[in-house]
């Protein structure tokens, strides 16, 4: 089943990069392992899903060791007191929402010598319960952001609210796009899920958080 489920998912990717002429080698899929178990994790992994998100540190703790050569990002809200133990284990931490968080994981990242790969989380949506920094502050976090050694920004990540109609979430994936086109048109952008990923590589999206539609 996922299998053929990841085969969909690559099919639907192929049909929407023909469309607006885009490569569809150059969407990366991270399979979301969210409350699955390491089983099912070794079959998308077998299936050619190398990229693993997880939504927290200690869920992860006990899949890394079982699952260590996938490449494991952290696509979940990241506690303070979590990210010494998070770079442990990610390669890239799309969630990167406060100048404290960013600050943190530079002081943790020097400790160990690493450069962490990190996403600017931004808050597209009115929802209370979305973090990220709003678009109106996102600028003056970048240049603080990117004077921490330690780290390398990467691109930026959105979580469109979930709506009636998919097409409604549009508009939060274009404002991330034209937030990123005017900081670093470089970066990568980090947006869409099972319910919406079609619409947000239309409108730009290098990276895709899949869970449900490999899963079922």
């Amino acid at each position: 089943m996922i299998k053929e489920n990841i085969l969909k998912v690559k099919e639907r990717i192929a049909a929407i990069c023909a469309r607006i002429k885009a490569d569809p080698a150059k969407i990366t899929v991270v399979c979301v392992t969210k409350g699955r178990p390491v089983e099912q994790i070794l079959e998308a992994v077998d299936a050619g899903l190398i990229h693993l998100g997880e939504n927290r540190v200690q869920e992860a703790r006990g899949k890394y060791t079982r699952v260590p050569a996938a490449d494991w990002q952290m696509v979940g809200h990241l506690q303070l007191n979590k990210v010494k133990e998070a770079l442990k284990i990610f390669n890239l931490i799309h969630s990167v929402d406060s100048i404290d968080l960013a600050q943190e994981i530079n002081k943790q990242a020097l400790k160990i010598n690493k450069i962490q790969d990190i996403l600017l989380e931004v808050k597209t949506s009115p929802e209370v319960t979305k973090y990220g920094f709003i678009p109106e502050e996102l600028s003056g976090a970048v240049k603080a952001i990117l004077s921490l050694e330690n780290l390398r920004v990467k691109g930026l990540m959105t979580i469109a609210p979930a709506v009636d109609n998919v097409e409604e979430a549009r508009q939060y994936f274009t404002q991330l796009k034209e937030l990123r086109d005017k900081l670093n048109p470089s970066w990568l952008l980090s947006m869409g899920m099972t319910d919406d990923f079609e619409i947000a590589i239309e409108e730009g999206a290098d990276i895709i958080r899949l869970g449900r539609a490999i899963f079922g």
